[in-house]
């Protein structure tokens, strides 16, 4: 399972310290009574132990009203532009700073808005009444409006939606609807449609919305329950943690209604008590401020834009009031550095079978035709697919559960030469066996032989030098069985040659045959090699424990085979990213990657990667240094079953600056 990175805590520390007897029991009644709209894994870690209560003094707030008569909704523009963007009687129209206009409205009718700088320029989102659309729109740089793109309806109202941009300036919409709806879609440039992401599952009473991308965070607020911080990045799952909560179980007297984003947190509107909230996250928790509003009414929309050390706020009231004020900006959050990033050029299909269903890889190169190596991918669900480079199915087999998969070239079969792969089948708790035509690549079973494991898992394969090719399997007990595997008389047997064992459960391996090296994981603990020869010893060497670098669970491995030294490549589950080290002692790291979104090409990043393998062999002028393929645990844009992602090699060698 994937471990969540270390999210805020999940009750707001405005709560006075009195308090944690109710907190504690909102902890064992969350389920209940406030998770409303539960996800598949809603996170309510640490609840019962909130830190301590920290309330900052309120102080009165300056504040300049003015009659915004006709304005139904209003952002400032961001960062250093001057003006806003409005929804008034003449439809959606950008205002410079004296509120005259500089270009011209999208006639029509609209009831919400959100406005960002996106990579591109200055973009903005609303909800079309007429033609119950949500809208884009773009201005170029001088000015002027640029067609409005619609995207389709959402089939359900909609409540709210705001702006999002990662790590590599894509832009992000995030829709917020009734009955606990939402969708994240991306947003197109240069000429590209936009296009969907993935469907959200909110709480039913979500009303508003607001993203600090250095937090990564997606505020939402929960009607007559609290404020929710979800993750805004495509390749997450659902989890949630609280920020604060109505009372009596957190400081918020009636509910929120508005969001803003700020440099250290948010702001939020109380509507039922006309009051202004801030929350900053500072010391690992959340510090919360409130001002009342007692000069407007009952405060419906928020905005804020900040100007050097100030943050502008603008509040409009159900009368039609705007109430501008200003608060100190507060300091830029920068999260620990991120992870460069490649991106896959290629996807396979998605596997027939939905939920966790893909696992492992295998890459096949052909012997003298690049362009047709084969990718073999496991469903754990259903059996083994075959693809093509550029991911196309060309065979399904139908062969049951099977996990794990490896390859080794050169198998004598009878009076034939095969190419063979074997599996583990979780059906059966054996080998699963497949010939592989060494001209064509055509995948064809050879049936399963029988092992001694009560619950197969991984397995890995490995050829000594005199080309004997052998079978590892592994138990969710730690135990490893290496099997030499015989086909001499026309029929695949197994004779098991020695054992070995990690103290919890493994999952991937790999050998290293150039050198006769096993690398095996555990996976909550690290990586762990030995001799790969059967008559070695088994005693275990340490290569890498989880830690900073290595994020458990430790899953797939596969060696990259350079002509100066070999390289182990990781799957480091716990933060979806890929950890290279030289296979070689004493194991230095080169560091970790992620794989991004590719979205001039529509193909999703990756996270949750079970297994994956790499390859140097020339595949070709598209696959510059050689092959990664690795199993994509999180299908998106759009969303469907699980598939595997083939990145070129040449692109992770400059980044982490290898030879």
């Amino acid at each position: 399972m994937r471990r969540e990175p270390r999210a805020p805590p999940p009750l707001s520390t405005s709560m006075r310290y009195t308090m944690r007897p109710v907190i504690s029991l909102i902890a064992v009644l969350g389920s209940s009574l406030l998770l409303s709209a539960c996800n598949e894994q809603d996170t309510t870690q640490g609840a019962a132990q909130p830190a301590a209560a920290t309330d900052v003094s309120r102080s009165e707030l300056t504040i300049q009203i003015r009659n915004a008569s006709g304005i139904s909704a209003q952002r400032m523009l961001p960062g250093e532009q001057a003006g806003s963007l409005v929804i008034n009687q003449h439809g959606i129209q950008r205002l410079d700073a004296s509120e005259q206009s500089v270009s011209a409205a999208l006639p029509g009718y609209y009831d919400t808005l959100a406005v960002h700088q996106g990579r591109s320029g200055l973009i903005a989102a609303s909800h079309d009444l007429q033609r119950d659309q949500p809208v884009i729109l773009r201005w170029n740089a001088d000015n002027a409006a640029i067609a409005p793109e619609y995207l389709p309806s959402t089939g359900y109202p909609l409540e709210d939606l705001c702006f999002y941009q990662d790590q590599s300036h894509h832009d992000y919409l995030f829709l917020i609807g009734e009955e606990g709806l939402g969708q994240q879609w991306l947003v197109g440039e240069q000429g590209t449609q936009s296009r969907l992401v993935r469907t959200l599952h909110l709480p039913v009473g979500a009303k508003s919305c607001t993203v600090n991308a250095e937090l990564n965070a997606l505020f939402v607020s929960e009607e007559e329950i609290g404020i929710w911080r979800y993750d805004p990045r495509p390749e997450t799952d659902s989890n949630r943690s609280i920020v604060d909560l109505n009372q009596p179980w957190g400081s918020l007297p009636e509910g929120p209604e508005g969001l803003a984003s700020t440099a250290d947190g948010l702001l939020a509107l109380d509507t039922g008590s006309n009051s202004l909230h801030r929350y900053r996250w500072q010391d690992e928790q959340w510090q919360h401020q409130s001002w009342p509003l007692n000069e407007g009414r009952k405060p419906e929309q928020l905005s804020v834009r900040a100007q050097g050390d100030a943050l502008q706020v603008l509040i409009i009231d159900d009368s039609g009031q705007q109430l501008l004020t200003e608060l100190d900006a507060g300091s830029s959050l920068l999260n620990a550095p991120t992870l460069p990033e490649v991106f896959a050029t290629a996807q396979t299909a998605p596997v027939p079978h939905g939920g966790d269903a893909a696992d492992d890889p295998a890459i096949w190169p052909h012997p003298s035709i690049p362009e047709l190596a084969r990718v073999l991918g496991t469903d754990k669900r259903g059996g083994l697919g075959v693809y093509d480079l550029q991911g196309r199915e060309l065979q399904y087999l139908p062969v049951g559960r099977i996990n794990n998969v490896d390859i080794r070239k050169g198998f004598t079969l009878g009076d034939r030469q095969i190419d063979l792969a074997v599996a583990s089948n979780r059906d059966r708790h054996s080998l699963e066996l497949f010939a592989i035509d060494p001209a064509s690549g055509q995948v064809s079973g050879l049936g399963d032989i029988a092992t001694d494991l009560t619950d197969i898992y991984g397995l890995c394969m490995s050829q000594s030098p005199d080309g004997t090719v052998y079978a590892i399997p592994n138990d969710k007990d730690g135990r490893f069985i290496q099997y030499r595997l015989d086909g001499s008389d026309g029929k695949v047997s197994a004779s098991a040659v020695r054992q070995f064992r990690t103290d919890t459960q493994p999952e991937g391996c790999v050998a290293d045959d150039a050198r006769q090296q096993l690398f095996i994981g555990e996976e909550a603990v690290g990586i762990w090699t030995l001799s790969a020869a059967e008559g070695q010893p088994t005693e275990l060497t340490s290569v890498i424990s989880v830690g900073d670098l290595l994020h458990d669970d430790v899953e797939g491995m596969a060696i990259y085979q350079h002509s100066q030294k070999p390289y182990l490549i990781v799957s480091s589950q716990g933060n979806d990213s890929y950890v290279v080290l030289d296979a070689l002692p004493p194991y230095r790291a080169h560091g970790a990657f992620r794989i991004g979104l590719n979205a001039l090409s529509g193909i999703d990043g990756v996270s949750e990667t079970d297994g994956l393998e790499v390859s140097s062999a020339d595949f070709g002028a598209a696959w510059p240094g050689g092959l990664l393929v690795v199993q994509d645990g999180r299908k998106r844009l759009p969303e469907g079953n699980q598939n595997f992602k083939l990145v070129p090699w040449q692109p992770i060698a400059d980044l982490l600056q290898l030879p």
